[in-house]
């Protein structure tokens, strides 16, 4: 959710710190700061509100350069954007800690701090690891022993990274709950919670566990595990380059990785189908075995990657294999019924997500046949403590509102259903069918987004728009929620989304001239009937914006309407995803609101 950064080094850390935190801004924007060990042994501390940019220009109005620092880019949690919340926070002159995620007992420890003379200048509870580590100093000196001592306290998730001034050497960072990466250098190295931070420095990476402390160096770096035991973690050599986070051409990040989307869904399919047949043994060696055991399928995920996973289930219910879809939040706290055979399926586009990792953690004692995560980061633990990944292969999606990585995930998803539809029964020509179809996806995606010019005249239509509705019939209901979460990330505009049936239970008493009614019509056995629904809309006055597939006939008046063709019944709710996405972007540009870093919102949420 909030973006870390460190380096040491034998060289000025401060503009890697910068950089590293740009990269990272869409984790956290309402604040950033940077803390580094100048040449003189004493610690220096900028902080700002706003984005990175306004960080940077203090740096070069007050230049703070030093060897060692560590650097941070927030999402306000506890209190508000304000400088005295942004981090670092220090206790003292010369203790500087930054930290993602949230203690939970911050309040009792900020009282016993308190009655020992400790003053707070806060509203964080980050501030409070800073006064602890500083008090357990006094009588334990050595700084990683003091954050082995003091993260025994600590109840709840961390990313923590901790330099002092009095010890000018070394790193210290401890992970649980909450990502943090070890970027290797030659006489330097870095940490982040993303590796993205660290491209244009190393693709040498080294990824701590859950309840690791490592100790960082010039020259070295020592990890511990949860027991205090040194361990080796591999080092791992990312794939990603640099520019992959560059916006190129596109005005926003976000149109950008709409507009990629032929070619990730491309890459998504390259290598698991091959002449009208699944490659099941691209899914990973213990596939194959947890497919042949699944009766049954319980998808966890949050925000869109749920909506993808509600898709899943008309598809898999389809070919006959139940199937349950939850919210994560939801999920982890209550008691689960886990029928014999279920395979447990969690989406996600970070890996990272806390509530979808914490769901996964908990049903290793459920009963589950086995664990199967679609993830767009090869590196996250949702990836490595999974049984088996299926990785999407979107790239760095850096605006907030997920575009492409929905899209792949539903394309994971369609290649999932496939498999388990050999296993009840699929003939092979009923499969060479699917295949092809995917095989035709990113064809039919371009036919989409050839439609953005008239989109931008449809948008035109919602700058003045407060609300709207979206409506949606079998699988293309989760396609209107996506799009009403979408419009409403992005623009500002409250919008709802509900199956077309619904309207006469409630809905339709919003219905009138001001509310702007959004629906997909293909061509499939549901349309007549939400033909039927869509006529009661305009019985009520209320405006229509349809997107259909070419035969689809339309005996309605007064409504706005752009065709598709050659779309395929299969991944048609893949192909309509994509005209909300631009719907909602440009209604967004038009209303001129921050379009890659929405008011309020982080790409990652690493905390519940």
């Amino acid at each position: 959710m909030c973006g870390i950064v460190g380096a040491i080094a034998q060289r000025n850390v401060v503009p890697i710190l910068l950089e590293g935190l740009k990269r990272l801004e869409y984790r956290g924007y309402d604040s950033a700061g940077v803390a580094v060990r100048n040449a003189n042994g004493a610690m220096s501390r900028l902080r700002a509100v706003g984005k990175v940019a306004c960080l940077r220009d203090m740096v070069e109005t007050s230049p703070v350069p030093g060897d060692m620092g560590i650097a941070h880019t927030r999402w306000a949690t506890h209190g508000v954007p304000a400088e005295r919340n942004a981090h670092p926070h220090m206790s003292g002159d010369g203790l500087a800690v930054v930290h993602n995620g949230i203690i939970e007992n911050h309040a009792e420890l900020h009282a016993e701090l308190e009655s020992l003379g400790y003053r707070f200048t806060s509203e964080t509870d980050t501030e409070v690891i800073a006064h602890l580590l500083a008090h357990i100093r006094q009588s334990t000196p050595d700084l990683l022993e003091a954050v082995k001592l003091a993260i025994k306290q600590l109840v709840g998730a961390y990313g923590l990274a901790v330099i002092c001034a009095d010890d000018p050497d070394r790193l210290i960072v401890a992970r649980a709950g909450s990502p943090l990466v070890i970027g290797l250098g030659f006489g330097e190295n870095f940490i982040a919670s993303d590796v993205f931070a660290l491209l244009p420095v190393t693709q040498r990476f080294m990824f701590l566990e859950e309840g690791d402390i490592a100790e960082i160096r010039r020259d070295s770096v020592h990890v511990f595990d949860v027991h205090g035991t040194p361990v080796e973690r591999p080092e791992r050599l990312s794939q990603l380059a640099a520019s992959t986070t560059e916006k190129g051409p596109y005005a926003h990040y976000m149109l950008k990785e709409i507009y990629e989307q032929p070619t990730v869904i491309a890459e998504t399919l390259e290598g698991r189908i091959h002449k009208g047949r699944l490659l099941e043994e691209s899914f990973g060696h213990k596939a194959q075995m947890l497919f042949d055991a699944t009766k049954g399928v319980h998808i966890i995920a949050c925000g869109t990657s749920y909506h993808a996973g509600l898709v899943a289930k008309y598809w898999l219910e389809e070919v006959g294999v139940p199937c349950h879809v939850e919210v994560a939040s939801e999920y982890r706290y209550r008691r689960v019924v886990v029928p014999e055979g279920t395979l447990f399926l969690s989406i996600s586009q970070s890996g990272e997500t806390a509530d979808t990792l914490a769901a996964l953690r908990g049903a290793k004692q459920a009963g589950y046949i086995g664990s199967m995560t679609i993830c767009n980061v090869p590196e996250s633990s949702l990836t490595r403590e999974s049984d088996v990944a299926l990785m999407t292969r979107a790239g760095p999606e850096i605006g907030v509102a997920s575009t492409k990585a929905f899209t792949t995930q539903l394309t994971a998803l369609r290649l999932l259903t496939l498999a388990l539809a050999r296993r009840q029964g699929m003939t092979a020509e009923q499969e060479e069918t699917w295949v092809n179809e995917l095989q035709s996806l990113p064809r039919q995606v371009e036919v989409a987004l050839s439609l953005s010019d008239s989109i931008k005249v449809m948008a035109e239509s919602f700058s003045d728009k407060l609300h709207a509705l979206f409506l949606g019939r079998g699988p293309f209901f989760p396609i209107a929620l996506e799009g009403a979460l979408k419009l409403k990330e992005i623009s500002y505009i409250h919008a709802e989304a509900y199956p077309a049936g619904e309207l006469k239970h409630g809905p339709l008493a919003l219905v009138d001239a001001s509310m702007p009614v959004i629906c997909a019509l293909p061509n499939d056995p549901l349309l007549d009937k939400v033909l039927s629904n869509l006529q009661e809309v305009r019985a009520r006055g209320g405006e229509l914006f349809l997107f259909s597939d070419k035969n689809v006939k339309i005996e309605l008046d007064r409504f706005q309407n752009l065709t598709l063709s050659d779309i395929c019944p299969s991944t048609a709710p893949i192909v309509y995803s994509v005209p909300l996405q631009l719907l909602a972007y440009h209604a967004a540009v038009l209303k001129g609101t921050d379009v890659d870093q929405p008011r309020n919102l982080a790409k990652s949420v690493t905390v519940e």
